[in-house]
């Protein structure tokens, strides 16, 4: 009996854990410190007063290929840095898994893409990823001025690999950013993502 209330109270405090730990709309967008592809140290608190979007990527996965090859995620990136937004993209593919990339290997791959995020950070254990429970690439968030989470999900409402669906999609990143900074509430605040799996580490 002991032991069941012992196991019990262990599952309970797992739960109560995971809960608040979850990355919520409407809460406040958990604070991280990375480390981007020039060695330069980004924490997500020094852009408060800022919108910033937060883009999971991996350059191996066919849906992150479908926004990458057409140009449409470097178009959106120029478009809202334009307008001050931060755009930064992350990469949490491990060591030895698709997507992996060393600093200067992605800097090269952004450069040849024409690709235009205010930053890329490395997060090759997974820390960043984890702490915002990134599931797929792209996975996308955007955090307001104030720090708020005010989208999570999908980029937009054709999960396919296919590029000739960008033209007729409903781009939920974009129209958060539109709403939020027209004074509005964000109409879709959550998604569900779409993509390949985030290559975490393996945990033993």
């Amino acid at each position: 009996m002991r032991r069941l209330s012992v196991l019990t109270v262990a599952v309970i405090f797992s739960t109560f854990t995971l809960i608040a730990y979850a990355v919520r709309v409407g809460s406040t967008a958990p604070n991280f410190t990375g480390t981007d592809i020039h060695g330069k140290t980004h924490k997500l608190s020094d852009y408060r007063g800022k919108y910033v979007v937060l883009e999971w990527t991996n350059n191996g996965c066919p849906y992150t290929q479908k926004h990458y090859e057409s140009g449409n995620m470097q178009a959106l990136q120029r478009e809202w840095t334009a307008k001050d937004v931060v755009w930064l993209t992350i990469l949490s593919s491990a060591p030895g898994k698709q997507g992996y990339m060393t600093g200067p290997a992605e800097s090269a791959y952004l450069s040849r893409e024409h690709a235009d995020p205010t930053t890329a950070l490395l997060d090759p254990a997974g820390g960043i990823g984890r702490q915002y429970e990134a599931k797929t690439t792209p996975h996308m968030f955007v955090i307001d001025p104030s720090g708020k989470l005010i989208y999570e999900g999908a980029i937009d409402d054709h999960p396919t690999t296919d590029p000739a669906d960008i033209r007729i999609s409903k781009n939920y990143v974009s129209e958060a950013l539109t709403e939020a900074m027209s004074g509005q509430p964000v109409a879709i605040p959550y998604t569900r993502p779409y993509g390949c799996s985030v290559k975490y580490p393996d945990i033993d």
